[in-house]
């Protein structure tokens, strides 16, 4: 079993809650324009983004990987930006990591309506290599790219 660590470091343990989820079956760059979005926010403001991106009300913003995005109505007011999707299963696979990442502050005594997501990334994880078989002898390769997601919480 491999041990994996946190790409975060010098936290002070008494005041953070960390968590994290490993080789997740989601889009790795859904993931992070997702991870991007959240870093910086609040923990029920947070959850409460992730249910609505998941029940498709409001968008995601795409910075990155935003070649033939569609751009789509209430993004300008808030985010100030144009382009962006509904990545509905990264925000649930997230969301549940996000209440992971909660119930480990309660865990630890953090209040958790004063706590905010400091670091929120994604990573890529290793490769599930799959293959069709064609006709004359060849095959044709589809890879599944798992993902790798961490988070930290800090109480203010």
């Amino acid at each position: 079993m491999p041990s994996f660590g946190y790409s975060v470091w010098g936290l002070d343990k008494d005041r953070t809650a960390i968590g994290s989820g490993r080789d997740m079956r989601i889009s790795h760059k859904a993931a992070r324009e997702v991870c991007r979005t959240i870093s910086g926010m609040k923990l029920d403001r947070a959850k409460e983004y992730l249910e609505q991106v998941a029940l498709l009300k409001v968008p995601v913003p795409y910075r990155r990987h935003n070649k033939k995005v569609a751009h789509h109505h209430g993004m300008g007011g808030l985010f100030k930006w144009h382009s962006g999707r509904f990545p509905e299963k990264a925000a649930r696979e997230i969301l549940q990591i996000l209440q992971n990442v909660e119930s480990n502050a309660e865990y630890k005594g953090l209040d958790t309506e004063r706590c905010r997501i400091i670091h929120a990334a994604s990573q890529k994880a290793r490769i599930i290599k799959r293959y069709i078989e064609r006709a004359h002898g060849k095959s044709t390769p589809y890879y599944n790219i798992l993902t790798h997601v961490e988070l930290v919480l800090m109480e203010e």
